[in-house]
């Protein structure tokens, strides 16, 4: 008499088991819809990527020995790789030398300035998104002038400037305060 109340008891007990089971997998899924789908709108992931001058230095080391009056234009490009239009913005990093604070630093698109300052005003937190957008495969050809003002003299000799040229990009989708963080 007390095995067929335990195996009552044992098959009420897996059928319970797995009417939860089958609930839990339906909650869970209506849960997970309901964060991707909303009112027929769906959110879509993508990659943020772009490519500035392959990898390589806008300028090289030691390639100008810069004195007062010279101006210095060196060409590269930035190209958006990824998956939708980004807004960008381009910026000095590890900002060294004591040229740093005397060389007048600009980079154009064409005769548009996107950026111009001494080289320690250009740094990331400086900086904002260019006013323009790079368009999905969009590969944009940009200019850095490097100027020593004549007034600054000999101020500089014997000092150098060393830097690395960096990008950050953010979709433009959802994002029209152009935030970066």
């Amino acid at each position: 008499m007390s095995r067929p109340k335990t195996a009552k008891k044992l098959t009420a007990s897996i059928a319970t088991v797995i009417i939860l089971a089958v609930c839990l997998c339906i909650t869970t899924f209506a849960l997970a819809y309901s964060m991707v789908a909303v009112d027929n709108n769906l959110f879509q992931t993508g990659e943020i990527k772009v490519n500035l001058n392959d990898g390589k230095p806008v300028i090289e080391e030691d390639e100008f020995l810069f004195e007062p009056g010279m101006t210095v234009e060196k060409d590269f490009f930035l190209e958006n790789q990824g998956t939708w239009d980004v807004y960008y913005k381009l910026y000095l990093d590890n900002v060294e030398g004591g040229l740093a604070d005397v060389l007048d630093v600009s980079i154009r698109n064409g005769d548009t300035v996107l950026y111009s300052g001494k080289a320690t005003d250009l740094q990331k937190e400086q900086t904002t998104a260019a006013n323009d957008i790079l368009k999905l495969n969009e590969r944009r050809e940009l200019t850095i002038t490097f100027h020593y003002p004549e007034e600054a003299g000999n101020s500089g000799q014997t000092q150098y400037l060393s830097f690395d040229l960096k990008a950050d990009a953010v979709q433009t989708k959802n994002n029209p305060q152009q935030l970066f963080d």
